[in-house]
């Protein structure tokens, strides 16, 4: 196997998976007692039913027996050697290793010679390609009846050639296919594999760069007069993807969903509800939705409800948080990012959106908005302030807010301003992974005294909208996932099993 295109501390992992699964496949022995007319009459009859085949050359990727789908996508490809299809399977539906059976029994009774594997990059092609390259070479019971398949020479990751001249060669999206080892033979195969990213598909212009790429270089690697093959295999994680690209143009569609329109699962024999059921419990419905069930929820489906109840007494709480986010723009015009400020609380499970501002103002407005809840707990409970300032914010916060809270301090007094510094992934993953599972179970709750709050309204109006695309804004609950974020540190840092007590020694210099 060549490393050279593997950083160097993935190395010595590549290697143990390596061996490992070379151990796995190794261990399918051949019958060697049998006589030639037996074998010659055993793989006649093998290669004549192809759900025998691919059981008898392997076992260990058959343990759970095929769903009616697999059956129906390998007939499909087995008997249209002129094709274009798309395999929309959900995760956990073996939609690569079904599709490596194929393309195994084609290239080993000379259906295609020359494979094409692609994905979102080289080394992710390249790991896909792995397991066919592996069983080429340490698969008994291929060796066994088709010979030996590993070409001295031209057998390294990501590129080799069997001895019988099929070839097998990864690509990553975006990288040129052309002026492959054999001109006189074209790719007669492409299997475009998890070509797609969460955010590559935030990107509209990724999406149509890379399906210029596909139709104007891939594509067109193959012989007018001759066969060829293309296989998409992808969930569909957005409305504009290569896959929904693909899907208008293909021979054939098929979509499989971890569930049927009846809750039932789709493949009972490995995926059993109580598996499924977990699953579900600890994702967000949009994860679950676009992961497992083709799903890319449109805009407002992440949101689609919020809670509006009755807030505790203020008292009641054991401490408020009020989170800021600055945003950079210092106008009111209505363009750009939305300042916020909102007083979050938690009590019994419940995370309580109490009252705060969300809208286009001036940096010493939003300062005000701070001094404004202030005046709205009164005083009935511990209030943390916090204001969001990542790398890109400190220059702004030390130069602008600072100065601005000090000026405020001389005329409505001291404020005291945790500036929190969490470097934050992903803003949509951040909201609908923290927040939505919360709301979904009624556990992030509005104030309904403050139900005709314009910035309350905008609030839900910003969750309703949020979209993986992130085309409206999403400023607000943005903000509110900074002061749950809070909360749930300090909430950890006060449970008992967090506290360690000691003797701290006098210090005469404090009264």
């Amino acid at each position: 196997m060549a490393y050279n295109k593997i950083k160097p501390i993935d190395r010595q992992a590549a290697r143990d998976w390596d061996n490992y699964y070379e151990s796995f496949v190794a261990s399918v022995h051949a019958d060697l007692t049998e006589t030639p007319e037996q074998k010659r009459k055993r793989i006649a009859a093998l290669e004549a039913d192809f759900e025998a085949w691919k059981m008898y050359y392997f076992p260990k990727y058959c343990y759970a027996p095929s769903a009616s789908f697999h059956k129906r996508a390998a007939n499909r490809q087995l008997n249209n050697p002129e094709w274009y299809e798309c395999d929309v399977w959900a995760r956990e539906l073996a939609k690569d290793a079904v599709q490596m059976m194929i393309t195994l029994n084609q290239a080993l009774t000379g259906k295609k010679r020359s494979v094409m594997l692609i994905s979102n990059s080289w080394d992710n092609a390249a790991d896909l390609l792995q397991p066919y390259k592996i069983n080429l070479e340490s698969n008994e019971r291929i060796i066994h009846d088709y010979g030996q398949q590993e070409m001295p020479g031209s057998w390294k990751r990501g590129d080799f050639t069997t001895t019988q001249g099929v070839s097998f060669l990864a690509v990553g999206a975006d990288q040129s296919p052309r002026g492959t080892r054999d001109e006189e033979v074209r790719p007669d195969k492409v299997i475009i594999s998890d070509i797609d990213t969460d955010e590559d598909c935030r990107n509209s212009e990724t999406i149509k760069k890379r399906w210029y790429w596909f139709e104007k270089a891939v594509f067109p690697t193959r012989s007018v007069s001759k066969d060829f093959q293309v296989i998409w295999l992808n969930n569909l994680i957005a409305k504009d993807s290569c896959m929904a690209r693909a899907m208008k143009m293909a021979d054939k569609v098929d979509i499989v969903n971890l569930e049927d329109k009846h809750g039932n699962s789709t493949w009972p024999e490995k995926n059993l509800p109580e598996h499924i059921a977990r699953i579900k419990s600890k994702i967000s419905t949009a994860a679950y939705e676009s992961e497992y069930m083709n799903n890319p929820l449109a805009e407002g489906d992440v949101f689609k409800e919020i809670t509006w109840g009755k807030i505790p007494h203020l008292n009641h709480f054991k401490f408020i948080v009020v989170y800021g986010d600055p945003a950079p723009s210092n106008s009111k015009n209505g363009k750009g990012s939305y300042k916020s400020v909102f007083a979050i609380g938690f009590r019994e499970g419940k995370y309580y959106v109490i009252s705060g501002f969300l809208d286009h103002v001036t940096n010493a407005e939003f300062v005000e908005w701070y001094y404004a809840l202030r005046n709205y707990i009164g005083g009935k409970t511990q209030v943390y302030n916090f204001i969001e300032n990542n790398k890109l914010q400190d220059p702004f916060y030390q130069q602008v807010f600072i100065p601005l809270f000090n000026e405020a301090a001389k005329s409505k007094g001291f404020i005291g301003i945790t500036p929190d510094t969490r470097d934050k992934p992903d803003k949509f993953s951040r909201i609908e992974g923290n927040l939505e599972p919360i709301n979904r179970f009624g556990n992030l709750i509005f104030n309904i005294k403050e139900q005709d709050n314009p910035h309350m309204i905008r609030l839900e109006e910003q969750f309703k909208l949020l979209n993986p695309q992130m085309k409206s804004p999403a400023d607000g609950p943005d903000c509110i996932e900074g002061g749950v974020w809070i909360i749930n540190e300090k909430n950890t840092a006060m449970t008992p099993d967090s506290f360690k007590t000691w003797k701290s020694p006098r210090n005469k210099h404090r009264m």
